[in-house]
């Protein structure tokens, strides 16, 4: 029996998926697998059985990726499971940056106990929150990945103008793309010339904190919206208050409140909502499952944040998985290894990114605990795993 620990409630959809060679519980001892969707796990000690992470999400700012990279534990999420979610949600960010509607409803709820002067006061009122159409404005869409691209795309449905920036735009992102979203290579351009600006990259601590901030404000549109729905350290809160008391700046809207700017004018804080829906929580929940499944039983990696993809079909009844450093001659020196021990190599697949490398072997015979040593002591090997 093969336990994953559950440290955050997951959709019960992954009772559909695990059979019964698994035991979920948020108790589960000495587990093979762990997922989770916000728990903190920078102070949390792993079981030393514990081979693979599955985070129910796309953001790993919750888990200490490059620590268990070292470990030789393999951290999955779940890019494009919630895109549709989100997506929906910037959309609503638009409308509400741009027709004062949260302001408007506060308004109303003043109305309370007027009885029958309410329409009129109403029609006296509404004047206060006139707002403006998307029709015809310009979008600058910063990231242009599985979010991103879904938002380009449902913004021309609005009859916007679409301008996109991203300078790892792969191929098969490009193809998610209309024809009709402008990519550009320049990214002043597209903060000098949109109406309203979305933001969909990830956050890195390390490269990307504050990203948006006074310096690249000041080449904004006077009164440009600024839509946030990916995570709130990329602007700098106290610059983009600042902005907006400039007339920089006419509308913020955060799906990540602060307490320096709730409550703030122009500024809508939105309580993180962009995955809150049961579809969203139900697709993350199927993706992270069979990747953890899937690697569990076959050692094939696929969307992993802390090492390469690395996958192939099974081609042998007995498989090594290696997660290496990228160095120089680790083949050589892995092919030697398993040579050494008499173990034929009937596949091979490698991949490397970064300071990381996996390397996948179908082999022709039985591997002992002796030759498993052997194996993991070759220089740079972080962990060997034998998959039958």
């Amino acid at each position: 029996m093969k336990n994953i620990l559950l440290l955050n409630s997951i959709s019960p959809v992954i009772n559909d998926i695990f059979n019964s060679d698994y035991a979920l519980s948020d108790k589960a001892e000495n587990p093979v697998g762990i997922m989770l969707r916000s728990f903190k796990m920078h102070d949390y000690e792993l079981a030393p059985e514990t081979i693979a992470i599955a985070r129910a999400g796309a953001g790993v700012n919750n888990i200490p990726v490059e620590k268990y990279a070292e470990q030789g534990v393999v951290v999955f999420n779940t890019p494009g499971a919630n895109a549709n979610a989100v997506k929906e949600l910037v959309m609503a960010g638009m409308l509400l940056g741009s027709r004062k509607i949260s302001e408007a409803i506060k308004w109303v709820d003043t109305l309370k106990g007027k009885g029958d002067e309410v329409g009129k006061l109403v029609e006296k009122g509404k004047s206060n929150f006139v707002g403006a159409e998307l029709l015809g404005k310009k979008l600058g869409v910063i990231g242009l990945g599985a979010i991103g691209a879904q938002v380009a795309n449902c913004a021309l449905s609005f009859d916007m103008q679409v301008v996109g920036y991203d300078p790892y735009l792969s191929v098969t992102a490009a193809l998610r793309l209309s024809r009709h979203v402008n990519v550009v290579k320049d990214l002043d351009e597209l903060i000098s010339t949109c109406d309203y600006i979305t933001i969909h990259v990830p956050y890195i601590a390390s490269s990307n904190k504050h990203f948006i901030n006074a310096e690249m404000m000041k080449k904004m549109k006077d009164g440009v919206v600024i839509i946030n729905c990916a995570r709130g350290e990329l602007v700098n809160n106290q610059d983009l208050l600042d902005a907006i008391k400039s007339g920089k700046v006419e509308r913020y809207v955060c799906d990540f409140p602060a307490d320096e700017i709730i409550g703030e004018d122009k500024v809508v804080c939105i309580p993180h909502l962009g995955a809150s829906t049961p579809e969203a929580e139900d697709n993350c929940a199927v993706m992270a499952s069979n990747q953890l499944i899937d690697y569990i039983e076959n050692g094939n990696i696929v969307n992993s944040v802390n090492y390469p993809n690395c996958s192939m079909p099974r081609t042998t009844d007995v498989r090594l998985v290696f997660l290496h450093r990228n160095t120089a001659n680790v083949i050589a020196q892995i092919s030697g290894a398993v040579g050494k021990e008499g173990i034929n190599i009937a596949t091979m697949s490698n991949q490397s990114r970064g300071a990381y490398a996996v390397t996948i072997l179908d082999v022709e015979k039985e591997v002992s605990n002796e030759a498993l040593a052997h194996l993991s002591a070759v220089e740079d090997i972080i962990k060997v795993r034998v998959v039958k």
